[in-house]
């Protein structure tokens, strides 16, 4: 009987598989939170600067003959829009429901758009890596280059190293999570696999991945999806409510992540303020940043294996 060898693995890093071990929530150690309490909520505001001599991220107009023309100026100047006036819509929100703030922004953006990094710094927010500019990681010609620029432009306005780090469009190579490390990262964003932080492996120390989110993404919801502003309020509240109930014997994670240019456009801001209006009154919510998520796994969980 002939017995074939199984196939070889093609020529890359570590497998997903490889890197992350299954495992069923429901099986799991409970996880537990200071002074009671069930779920933590963080919220990511998304900060990119988009270069005018590239196509752009995202387009909401297509031009008449098709194409990606040079300028864009349309699609530009629509994303221009979140940096100059969104921001700030979204801004007075944070500040009303004293909302502890994540920016996750492109590297090339700290010297681009000074005000809004001194808004942050002002209120004590998170800075997290979000890649050079806003590309496709894959795309960028020196992954490891791109890194450590991003993390030596957030260093430099915020006077230390970022611990987290948010792909562009999550966004990786098979070497990402290597490069992570090498530079001093100690959280992650990409894998939106499980409701908990969870451990993913490199060839070196391991890395931690925070919950993030594909469904309460303005993103996925307003650009990809096509829905009406007051989804995002509706599936937010959903979206809680179910996980507060899940987090009733362990502690949960819930993501909201917004673009200035998308949900700070005048249509959909009031649907972003009456989330907090709502879940603010709700008892044994913890709203943190993602780096007190991690320091909280890393006493509170299980030791990487």
């Amino acid at each position: 009987m002939n017995v074939q060898n199984p196939p070889a693995k093609p020529n890359v890093g570590m497998l997903p598989t490889e890197r992350i071990d299954y495992s069923a929530i429901a099986q799991r150690k409970p996880l537990k939170l200071p002074d009671g309490a069930r779920m933590v909520v963080w919220v990511i505001v998304n900060v990119e600067e988009w270069d005018p001599l590239q196509p752009m991220p995202r387009t909401i107009l297509t031009p008449p003959a098709g194409g990606s023309p040079s300028p864009d100026v349309p699609n530009w100047a629509w994303h221009e829009y979140g940096n100059r006036v969104g921001f700030w819509r979204m801004l007075d929100v944070f500040d009303e429901f004293k909302l502890p703030g994540v920016l996750a922004i492109n590297g090339s953006a700290i010297d681009a758009y000074p005000p809004i990094v001194e808004a942050a710094l002002e209120r004590k927010w998170e800075f997290m890596g979000h890649g050079f500019t806003q590309r496709n990681m894959q795309k960028v010609a020196d992954e490891r280059e791109d890194i450590r620029k991003t993390t030596e432009a957030i260093q430099r306005a915020a006077g230390k190293r970022p611990r987290g780090w948010l792909g562009p469009g999550l966004t990786e190579t098979w070497e990402t999570p290597e490069a992570l490390v090498e530079n001093g990262y100690e959280y992650v964003c990409d894998w939106v696999l499980d409701d908990q932080p969870v451990w993913l492996k490199t060839r070196t120390k391991p890395i931690v991945n925070v919950p993030y989110t594909q469904e309460c993404n303005d993103v996925a919801m307003m650009l990809i999806q096509h829905h009406k502003a007051s989804e995002y309020y509706d599936r937010a509240i959903d979206q809680f409510d179910e996980i507060y109930g899940d987090a009733k014997n362990s502690a949960r994670v819930m993501a909201l992540v917004v673009h200035p240019y998308i949900m700070g456009a005048p249509h959909r801001l009031k649907y972003f303020r009456n989330i907090f209006a709502k879940i603010r009154k709700k008892r044994g919510v913890l709203f943190w940043t993602g780096e007190q998520i991690l320091d909280w796994y890393l006493k509170a969980g299980p030791k990487a294996r």
